[in-house]
């Protein structure tokens, strides 16, 4: 396991469109911590070209060996998280430290769930 760690205020694991997502990162002992970083983003994943949307970026500037930032993100009205049969959307949060990264995954939609495409079938 990495020394990187991702807490999201009270634990939370789905928002709302316009919501805050608050927290802190923190790590330790990271060699080269001098570069720094956390990422809100959105990627999809499944048959086909994958794709990604950095929505934010906060660099950490003289980050130490062990460091620990809050953060605070305004999320956007969407795309929404949604899995399908063919490609899924995922949202994330990504603190990278020097060449170490964690991901951590939440749900953004309007009901605060996932979003099941069904298939007819056809």
């Amino acid at each position: 396991m990495n020394g990187l760690h991702i807490d999201i205020t009270d634990h939370q694991q789905s928002f709302l469109p316009g919501q805050i997502l608050s927290g802190t990162v923190h790590w330790d002992n990271q060699r080269s911590a001098k570069d720094a970083s956390l990422r809100l983003l959105w990627y999809t994943e499944g048959k086909g070209t994958e794709d990604i949307g950095i929505v934010e970026s906060v660099e950490y500037e003289g980050a130490q060996l062990s460091d620990r930032y809050a953060f605070e993100f305004t999320l956007p009205i969407g795309p929404y998280t949604f899995s399908g049969r063919l490609i899924s959307l995922v949202w994330a949060l990504e603190l990278q430290v020097g060449k170490e990264w964690l991901r951590h995954e939440f749900v953004l939609s309007p009901t605060g769930n996932e979003i099941l495409l069904e298939t007819s079938g056809k």
